[in-house]
């Protein structure tokens, strides 16, 4: 059987109008956005939170262009499977940091009280799930006695501080 020649003629078009459009947008979304930020570009900090169980960390890009890391960080404990998980829940995405700029989140574990969970002698912090991440040791933190682990939660990548600390205390009433 022979297909009609208009019905070839609107295939044709049809199958040429996706990949037009689609070829355009990633191209001009690719080039919009800049690269994922070498781990050695950045300065990963951790110190101790307002609080006995929470950590403030921060990223510094100190490298000559903007880059972006994973508005999510990564943070992981000695000895345990998994991360912190975001709060509130937040899907992984692309956070730019231009040259010379810091980027803020805080992190809370579990009361050094509670019965639940594990203690461990550190915590680990990658500002991108593609990098290593730099260790830090629970008196670091502000957490001498270690990091007792129950259910750890943190916040996506802040422009502050403050802002850290607030989506913090918001996502846990």
């Amino acid at each position: 059987m022979r297909p009609c020649p208009a019905l070839t003629a609107a295939l044709a078009v049809a199958a040429t109008l996706p990949l037009t459009g689609t070829t355009a947008s990633a191209t001009t979304g690719a080039a919009s956005r800049p690269a994922t930020c070498q781990e050695k570009a950045l300065a990963v900090h951790a110190a101790p939170g307002g609080q006995r169980n929470t950590a403030r960390i921060s990223v510094v890009n100190n490298g000559g262009r903007a880059c972006v890391v994973d508005r999510i960080p990564t943070i992981t404990f000695r000895g345990l499977d998994g991360s912190a998980e975001v709060v509130p829940p937040a899907g992984s995405g692309p956070y730019e940091l231009p040259p010379g700029e810091r980027a803020y989140a805080a992190v809370r574990t579990a009361d050094p009280a509670a019965a639940e969970g594990r203690v461990v002698g550190s915590l680990s912090v990658a500002a991108d799930p593609s990098h290593l991440g730099v260790t830090f040791d629970a008196a670091t933190v502000g957490m001498p006695e270690g990091v007792h682990v129950w259910v750890p939660v943190t916040t996506v990548w802040q422009h502050s501080r403050a802002a850290a600390d607030s989506a913090l205390a918001d996502a846990l009433g």
